[in-house]
């Protein structure tokens, strides 16, 4: 059975969060719904639909962003209560907006994420969770790394709380009071959560996660340990996940799983007869879904999906169909209530054409007095910087309330801009002088009418770090703009795992001085990605690091007075050193360095560049012959006198010069990896060989994987 959802646009609020959108319980089975949601201006708007019109039934004044929005109520009752987090305040609504609830928590950060289970409220704010129950302080935890959601399993089913909090470390930790139970892994950092349809699955244990890097998955959280059921890749390289909800859209009487994506994409799981979630039906709406619930909004009997966009847009794709079957009596009524639409339509569009005229011809003479004062419109960019394991490449998205009208960016350190198939924006390159003003990068983006979210992806260099700006200009008057910074690390390719191989060849880098743990972990947060800015709770911390370019790892133990760090990559180490020393020296800090070298690691380090190079010098080959074996083709009329490996390259011709435009540089960078390598090895010997690099280069150019190692072991 196929799925058709139609789309219809209710009503626009102001800029929204993550879960700031819920739909109060219906008072029949498919009954209309009332939405009630809460935006950047502070402001809950609750509302139904009319004969087609979005009616009001409450709207609150502004006040401090609203950061979530739960319902709540006694527990095995309907859930009507409406409960809104904003700045570190808690605040209670019934459903016709009287207000019953005003809690002040005193938490020292503002709230982030909220949960109402009964009595129970669970919130965080960046690194801190806090249980309370009926307005008392029942528990509190301070993570190691920033907690990006919290959730509890269904206390009426198990009869006992277990809340869950999504960590940006890859980890969900399971917490019984105020203490870790245990901690469950995930494939990326869990960015949302919910119970598997609504009440935890069959064992009301089961609970679904979304990640910042497009991963689903389910995980059966039992009181001794975890059970990962099922988990979707994101192949297709989707955009992160921000929010979940279960409804059965399809009618099988099996409840869905509804998914909202950064990207705009909306998507249906199915499950199978093996409980498999089978993909049945995606739409991509032009900014990100910050919300989504299943019900009915539209019209009674007509289930569909309702969504609130970053910019406050609240849309439902619905099952109810555009053109109905009817007979010459319903067409009429039809058609007059269409033309009843359009001319209230075109009466609004009038007056607020009117309005703008006035508003203008104000600003316009105020501007002009003696006394005018400049004011800059403001504006609210989401943007999101991060690492992708599978190409090696950063991804900045940035996302405006309104339409932009340019983007430029400027780096002051080496990056390759990358093609992104999403962007339909018009790139232009500024020459620069890196020598006189270091600025390496000055590209504009133009974008198109409309366009409010850009994605732009960026390759840089291990070793070289800086600062990448984003200047944003939308399309509103007068102009303005807004700047964005995000820092390119020295190893800046290097991501989070939770284990590495212990049995690789290693080599160790040790720092000891008079420093303190929290500086020597300052040190590491400006050196790697992905580090939590604060020091974890206790005398010392490891993190371990994998190259998402080249799969080597790296292994930091930090403690007061000694920093020790390992890795199978000498170039890991030589960035690592040359930058903490060059740090200290900044501090004046005395540094004791040492180090030990593992002459094993740089064949095994080859090893690991070998395919990579292999496939790079293969594909660059191929992409070079494809103008000639076309040419012969156009000549001889036909490919049948050719070998089967050169046609094989003429049917494969798109997806090879495609694959090698999407890598500009890929080769240079191995090679240029490689020449590091060699340097890197023979400088911990105290030994300068940049003279022997042009030989090197040589036998690059007619690549050996034995004669290499031959040349690394006898220079």
């Amino acid at each position: 059975m196929d799925l058709n959802l139609n789309r219809a646009d209710y009503l626009q609020v102001g800029v929204t969060s993550q879960k700031t959108m819920k739909l109060l319980p219906a008072s029949r089975h498919r009954a209309t719904q009332k939405v009630v949601l809460g935006d950047h201006d502070g402001v809950v708007t609750c509302f139904g639909m009319k004969k087609g019109e979005a009616v009001a039934v409450f709207k609150t004044l502004p006040g401090q962003k609203i950061a979530r929005l739960e319902l709540g109520g006694v527990l095995n009752t309907p859930q009507e209560k409406i409960f809104v987090a904003a700045g570190s305040e808690i605040r209670g609504f019934t459903k016709r907006g009287k207000q019953f609830l005003s809690f002040e928590t005193n938490l020292t950060e503002s709230i982030k994420a909220m949960y109402v289970s009964g009595s129970d409220l669970f919130l965080s704010a960046s690194y801190i969770y806090n249980h309370y129950c009926d307005c008392k302080d029942q528990h509190y935890y301070l993570s190691g790394d920033r907690i990006n959601d919290v959730i509890c399993l269904p206390v009426e089913r198990l009869s006992r709380v277990t809340p869950v909090l999504a960590c940006q470390d890859r980890v969900l930790r399971v917490l019984q009071g105020s203490d870790v139970l245990y901690e469950v892994e995930v494939p990326g950092p869990p960015t949302a959560l919910a119970l598997h349809g609504g009440i935890g699955g069959d064992s009301g244990e089961d609970l679904l996660f979304g990640t910042s890097d497009g991963k689903l998955g389910i995980i059966q959280v039992t009181t001794a340990k975890p059970i990962h059921k099922w988990e979707i890749r994101n192949e297709n390289k989707r955009g992160g996940v921000l929010c979940i909800d279960s409804f059965d859209i399809v009618g099988d009487g099996v409840k869905d799983l509804l998914v909202g994506r950064d990207d705009g994409l909306v998507e249906v799981y199915s499950f199978d007869h093996a409980n498999e979630p089978v993909l049945r039906f995606d739409q991509t709406l032009s900014e990100s879904v910050t919300s989504i619930q299943g019900g009915c909004v539209g019209k009674d009997g007509y289930d569909e999906i309702v969504v609130s966009t970053y910019s406050g847009w609240v849309t439902g794709l619905t099952t109810e169909p555009v053109h109905k079957e009817s007979g010459p009596g319903e067409e009429l009524r039809i058609n007059q209530e269409m033309q009843n639409k359009i001319s209230t339509l075109r009466s609004e569009l009038e007056q607020l054409q009117y309005k703008v005229l006035q508003e203008r011809e104000k600003y316009q003479q105020a501007s002009q007095s003696s006394k005018a004062v400049s004011t800059v419109p403001s504006f609210s960019i989401n943007d999101k910087f991060t690492l992708n394991k599978d190409d090696a490449s950063y991804s900045l998205i940035l996302e405006v309330q309104t339409a932009i009208d340019n983007v430029l960016i400027q780096s002051d350190v080496p990056v390759d801009l990358l093609d992104v198939d999403k962007n339909s924006a018009v790139v232009s390159f500024s020459s620069c002088d890196s020598e006189s003003n270091d600025n390496f990068l000055l590209a504009t983006y133009r974008c198109q009418a409309n366009t409010t979210r850009l994605e732009l992806k960026i390759r840089s260099i291990e070793g070289q770090y800086g600062t990448l700006q984003a200047y944003v200009t939308p399309r509103i008057q007068p102009k303005t703009c807004q700047v964005r910074q995000y820092l390119i690390k020295p190893l800046s390719l290097h991501q989070r795992t939770h284990c590495i191989d212990h049995d690789r060849p290693v080599n160790t880098l040790t720092l000891t001085g008079q420093f303190s743990f929290a500086e020597v972990h300052s040190w590491v947060v400006f050196c790697l990605p992905e580090v939590p800015e604060k020091p974890p709770a206790g005398e010392s911390a490891t993190f371990y690091f994998q190259n998402t370019f080249l799969d080597t790892q790296l292994e930091s133990h930090c403690r007061k007075g000694e920093g020790v760090f390992k890795s199978d990559n000498i170039s890991t180490i030589s960035i690592l050193k040359d930058v903490l020393s060059k740090e200290a020296t900044k501090r004046k800090i005395n540094l004791n360095i040492s180090y030990e070298i593992n002459e094993v690691s740089v064949k095994h380090t080859l090893k690991l560049i070998h395919p990579k190079l292999e496939y790079q010098l293969l594909l660059a080959k191929k992409v070079q012959l494809i103008d000639a074996l076309k040419e012969l083709q156009i000549h001889e009329g036909n490919t049948n006198f050719l070998i089967p490996e050169y046609r094989c390259i003429l049917e494969e011709a798109d997806h090879l010069q495609e694959e090698y435009k999407k890598q500009p540089a890929h080769l240079e960078r191995l090679y240029g990896m490689i020449t590091d390598l060699f340097i890197d090895k023979f400088k911990f010997k105290g030994t300068n060989v940049k003279t022997k690099v042009p030989l090197l280069l040589e036998i690059l150019d007619s690549y050996d994987q034995n004669a290499l190692i031959a040349f690394f072991d006898a220079a």
